[in-house]
């Protein structure tokens, strides 16, 4: 059964709650530190050792179950979610409040519990109603402590519709999404093996947003605006950024709609972020960019929809001919250059070359990717990043014609 991250935020809490709040924080990192650093490997060890602290029961059993399994001191970062076990999944519901939705957040001892309201995301009101009602079932969550506000994720898991075609046959559609930072999102369906309309995103407005929220945040706290000033600061760009990512999900899944038995095909990014070395400033700007959100809403749409979604290996995508696979080079400006002197493409848009590898990647035969590059293929700017890279500017219509770069893809009707 597929499983789903639900998303909200906490509701400014009271000054009494905050402190409850940031004592369990504090307190589920200094079990967590002291475990670890004990080597506990057992969910007994890391109870005899969790045990004295002051923190409710769901937190104490999620240590239990996580630490033995921690094999990495980056995950002891000051970011670190406080997590719990799903009996902390105790949720209200009311139209009379002005937050219809609580949580009951867990404290130490008999009677001591308190209620905070939530800002759930808008698109998964049916899930969060779904829950209530015992209709999917709660796994882990997390309360995540951000600048200026605190976030809950509660994991649940949910049926969909099946798609009603088998997925490995031949006539299916294998549609290729690029997760980039300019392009939010390239697509590029494959039909019959052949390319055929892609798909344009624009990032623009998401990175304008990210930075202009970088500058005024910075600012606000080095003139020690009041606390209320930066949060709502805070929670407006965190609101539009939320609605370009809802919106160029809806775009990507519509856009598969459109083609006969498609199949999803998106890069595994489960490891690429902490991998990335591109340099100190575009490693913070594409760290802040949470390309995972994008992909698990088009997932989300997707799987709604009855559209199945694959992932496949990530590596060179974007660095890969996607007629002779061959490895290349992307340029500054984002076109992808095949070095193969016997390959007929010389030049080709670098973003529509990578979606195009991503779908051939749904292939059984097409999972395998090159050991190195051939030589050094990144430019200094840290374009060629895989994947989750800036890429060339685009304020281009949805969908294009397929052509090298030599004759630039052209605005189709």
């Amino acid at each position: 059964m597929p499983t789903k991250t639900l998303e909200a935020t906490l509701a400014p809490p009271t000054a009494h709650k905050e402190r409850k709040l940031q004592q369990l924080h504090d307190l589920y990192h200094e079990g967590l530190h002291e475990a670890f650093e004990a080597g506990a490997d057992t969910q007994s060890a890391v109870n005899d050792i969790v045990t004295p602290y002051d923190l409710p029961y769901q937190v104490k059993d999620a240590l239990k179950n996580y630490v033995p399994s921690l094999d990495d001191a980056q995950e002891l970062s000051d970011d670190h979610p406080t997590r719990m076990v799903n009996r902390a999944a105790s949720f209200d519901y009311s139209e009379e409040r002005t937050h219809s939705y609580v949580w009951e957040v867990p404290q130490p001892g008999r009677g001591t519990n308190f209620w905070v309201p939530l800002r759930i995301n808008p698109e998964q009101e049916q899930l969060w109603a779904d829950l209530l009602d015992g209709n999917v079932s709660p796994g882990q969550l997390q309360l995540i402590q951000n600048r200026t506000s605190w976030k809950l994720h509660v994991a649940v898991e949910y049926s969909v519709e099946d798609a009603d075609y088998d997925t490995d046959s031949d006539d299916v559609t294998h549609i290729g999404l690029d997760i980039g930072e300019s392009s939010l999102i390239m697509g590029c369906a494959l039909r019959d093996g052949s390319p055929t309309r892609p798909l344009v995103c624009d990032g623009s407005r998401a990175k304008h947003l990210r930075k202009e929220m970088h500058t005024t945040l910075k600012r606000l706290q080095e003139r020690d605006a009041a606390e209320w000033r930066i949060d709502e600061r805070f929670d407006h760009y965190q609101n539009a950024l939320t609605d370009i990512v809802e919106k160029a999900s809806r775009q990507a899944v519509e856009y598969a709609r459109g083609f006969e038995k498609p199949v999803l095909v998106m890069e595994d990014l489960t490891y690429i972020r902490e991998s990335l070395d591109c340099g100190k400033f575009m490693n913070r700007r594409l760290h802040a960019w949470a390309f995972a959100r994008l992909q698990d809403r088009i997932e989300d749409k997707a799987r709604a929809a009855g559209i199945p979604v694959e992932y496949v290996n990530a590596a060179y995508t974007s660095q890969t001919c996607h007629e002779c696979g061959h490895i290349g080079y992307r340029d500054s400006g984002g076109a992808f250059h095949c070095t193969n002197d016997g390959c007929h493409i010389t030049t080709f848009e670098g973003d529509i070359n990578g979606a195009i590898n991503i779908a051939q990647r749904a292939d059984p035969w097409g999972e395998s990717v090159p050991l190195k590059p051939a030589g050094n293929d990144s430019p200094r700017d840290g374009s060629a990043c895989d994947s989750t890279t800036t890429h060339t500017e685009q304020s281009q219509s949805e969908q294009m014609t397929l052509g090298e770069v030599g004759s630039k893809p052209t605005a189709s009707n």
